[in-house]
């Protein structure tokens, strides 16, 4: 049995994985079990096993990339389903606390990139969001949402689409910013504006979108003059930290939708420092992130050099321990559990479907990666830790209504009832 076979043998127990090595020799693990996948791989070469045992996540990804490592029934996403879900979160057992000399190893390969500087900040963010925005309109909704959709199917149906739940998330979150025409917001790593802009048609508020993005802030002051509204939504190349400098208590609301997994944990309470500067006495703020279901933990290798360097996924009391220090108020706490695995399934079938279009923009190696990086998030969302938080703010006890019935009063109206 090769080692690699060792290592699988303790994992797959349902589904099945059939391995071809280099020298045409299979083994196969697991037992075929509903609701499991039954994939094969192929090995090209021998080096593989010791590039994937040095470093399982990386080195199956870089292997996988390199065409080294090919998936000869099934696909990418059903090859990491498969591993997920024999060892998901919810497993049960006996817990035990971790080794030291991991929890060591652990931090020292992560702590580094976490400090999140104004300079490497914009680096940071350029590596992953100027790579051009032709690719983000391949795979995702018309309005350019790169974050966790709302999924309703009990309203909507079972095949509601994507732009619905991206519509539909967007309401959510409006709805929870308790909006009144003539407030000014600020949209905290805007994007391509497709939220500025749905909260100021919605409400008739005013705001103001920052990103770090030359390409989205490109796109996002274009659809604003299309729209006619560039008066009133506006877009600035700028960060969090230089803005609460310049304009304090500016603003009434703050929304800030998938940023603050770029903030990195060295500079929460600086983050929401500056949030609770920038708004009025009176302010709320409506915190959209994803989150780890279990405690503070780090980011892998493969999500660290490929997909987004400096990046870090917060757990619940992160979060909320760097928020106390600046007397903001945790009005309300949601978690959408399975909603960024619904979302990240729709990305990945857009994505394969303009396989063609992504390989001419780029190449294959980076399709490789793009999918790589989609089947392993859906993977965390499905079976591993990973969530998806909705912390609503307030500065003061008294700015929101005494009941939480106001959400899905003003959601209603703001979906058409």
């Amino acid at each position: 049995m090769s080692l690699l076979g060792k290592f699988l043998q303790n994992v797959i127990e349902k589904g099945t994985i059939r391995i071809i090595h280099a020298d045409g020799s299979t083994e196969t693990f697991g037992t075929s079990a509903k609701g499991y996948p039954d994939v094969a791989i192929r090995l090209a070469d021998k080096g593989v096993i010791r590039q994937i045992l040095l470093d399982p996540r990386l080195g199956a990804a870089e292997t996988f990339m390199d065409g080294r490592l090919i998936v000869e029934e099934g696909d990418i996403m059903q090859l990491v389903e498969l591993l997920r879900a024999n060892r998901p979160f919810e497993r049960g057992g006996e817990l035990r606390e971790p080794g030291f000399f991991k929890k060591a190893r652990d931090y020292a390969a992560a702590s580094v990139d976490r400090f999140n500087f104004r300079g490497r900040a914009k680096r940071n963010v350029a590596h992953h969001y100027d790579i051009g925005n032709d690719l983000y309109e391949l795979f995702l909704d018309d309005d350019l949402q790169y974050s966790c959709a709302y999924w309703d199917f009990d309203r909507r149906g079972p095949d509601m689409t994507l732009e619905q739940a991206q519509e539909d998330k967007k309401a959510h979150i409006a709805a929870k910013l308790d909006l009144k025409p003539g407030q000014r917001v600020l949209d905290i790593g805007c994007g391509w504006g497709g939220m500025a802009l749905y909260l100021h048609h919605q409400t008739g508020v005013e705001v103001l979108g920052i990103t770090l993005s030359e390409e989205q802030l490109k796109k996002a002051r274009e659809r604003a003059e299309q729209e006619g509204v560039a008066d009133k939504v506006k877009f600035e190349l700028i960060d969090y930290r230089d803005l609460a400098e310049r304009a304090p208590g500016a603003f009434d609301r703050i929304v800030s939708v998938g940023m603050f997994e770029h903030v990195g944990t060295p500079m929460y309470r600086t983050f929401f420092r500056c949030c609770a500067n920038l708004m009025t006495d009176d302010g709320v703020m409506l915190l959209h992130t994803i989150g780890r279901m279990g405690g503070p933990g780090t980011t892998d290798a493969f999500t660290r050099k490929y997909i987004f360097p400096g990046g870090y996924i917060p757990a619940l009391s992160e979060t909320l321990e760097a928020s106390e220090h600046y007397r903001l108020i945790p009005t309300d706490i949601e978690t959408l559990r399975l909603h960024y695995a619904f979302t990240l399934r729709e990305w990945y079938k857009r994505t394969v479907r303009n396989r063609a279009k992504i390989v001419a923009l780029y190449d294959e190696r980076f399709y490789r990666m793009w999918t790589f990086y989609l089947a392993g998030a859906t993977a965390a969302f499905e079976n591993g830790g990973m969530c998806n938080y909705q912390i609503q703010f307030s500065r003061n006890r008294s700015s929101l209504p005494l009941t939480r019935d106001y959400i899905g009063e003003t959601e209603k109206k703001l979906r058409g009832g």
